[in-house]
């Protein structure tokens, strides 16, 4: 098949006086996309990579490509990630990943937040600040986490993140306005272990983005492979990252990445991960591939909270998340990537 790889290059992105450093810490490098081009061609496929900027409309209508490989990140908007793929709605090309819903919903962490707690899964209590001088929710106990609402890789997130009274609270969220410029969410802190767990398939039958209402039904995981957890190894980092998966150990120390995959847990944890994963893929609507982050709370028995949902995953063979794990599977670069655009082609009841 003739597949366009659509994705933003870091090389490519705008630039600006005055822009944060970390601006385009989202997009991906030139050593990503040469991967995926190679395993895919290894697959047995054409492949022609598309800046996913404002010229895909015509270059998509050039190449006329059978199907897409989407990783497009875009570059502005509070729905960059979901721009890509809306285009491609619209000239009718099937893709692989998350539809248009589900990738502007998953980038706004409190909307998916909402989500998660209507369906009682299990996420730290937030509130989200327009104002620096607006009123804490009493409900809502110091320590505190405070992070942009919609930016991923980690941005904004580093050891001031945590906060222990009013005046860290209220000069952190200033300086997430200041740089930023959107809401910052502050939720609970949780103490504990950072474990995150890919996924790559689609759920089968009819499933709705609702959780059933009898608790003793079958959980239901179906059409999922549920890669092994990783837990990234905190004790191997500097003290001044404060046991945390900061924005520094996500960018700049990525290719010293500490990890334990499988992570060290019972086969209980396992199936309760496991679960509240395809859960999360399931309410917000996932397709083909995710990734689920989670904080297990130290002072609740590891009891496991879910941070946020990527449908967006990384894939960079030498320390992307979802990567590893599928090694740790078992499969092969190549494997991985060609079996979520199999998931894709399936969905869509094309032929090879």
């Amino acid at each position: 098949m003739h597949v366009a790889l659509l994705a933003n290059l870091k090389k490519n992105a705008p630039t600006w006086p005055g822009m944060s450093p970390d601006y385009w810490d989202d997009l991906d490098s030139e050593e990503t996309i040469e991967a995926i081009s190679a395993a895919l061609t290894a697959g047995g496929h054409r492949v022609t990579f598309l800046e996913g900027d404002a010229t895909l409309y015509d270059t998509l209508r050039q190449t006329k490509p059978d199907i897409c490989f989407n990783i497009c990140e875009g570059h502005f908007g509070d729905s960059r990630e979901a721009q890509a793929p809306a285009l491609l709605e619209m000239l009718r090309l099937p893709y692989t990943g998350s539809r248009v819903l589900t990738l502007a919903l998953a980038l706004d962490k409190p909307m998916t937040k909402r989500v998660l707690t209507y369906h009682d899964l299990p996420t730290p209590p937030f509130q989200t600040f327009e104002r620096v001088n607006e009123p804490l929710d009493p409900a809502l106990k110091f320590p505190l986490f405070v992070k942009p609402s919609r930016e991923g890789t980690g941005m904004g997130v580093s050891a001031e993140s945590i906060v222990h009274n009013e005046e860290q609270l209220r000069s952190q969220v200033q300086r997430t306005f200041e740089r930023y410029h959107q809401p910052a969410l502050v939720e609970h802190y949780i103490e504990g272990r950072e474990v995150t767990v890919g996924v790559v398939g689609n759920l089968t039958g009819p499933v709705a983005r609702r959780m059933p209402d009898d608790e003793s039904a079958p959980r239901i995981l179906r059409g999922l492979d549920l890669l092994p957890p990783l837990e990234v190894n905190m004790a191997a980092y500097p003290e001044e990252e404060a046991g945390i998966y900061t924005s520094r150990i996500k960018v700049e120390l990525a290719h010293e990445f500490h990890y334990l995959c499988p992570a060290p847990l019972t086969e209980s944890q396992i199936e309760d991960l496991n679960w509240y994963t395809a859960a999360t893929f399931r309410v917000i609507g996932c397709c083909d591939v995710a990734r689920v982050d989670f904080r297990l709370d130290a002072s609740d028995n590891d009891r496991p909270y879910i941070l946020e949902v990527n449908p967006l995953p990384g894939l960079n063979p030498g320390y992307s998340d979802l990567c590893l794990e599928a090694t740790a599977y078992g499969w092969s670069y190549e494997e991985l990537v060609n079996r979520i655009l199999d998931e894709a082609i399936k969905r869509y009841g094309l032929k090879k």
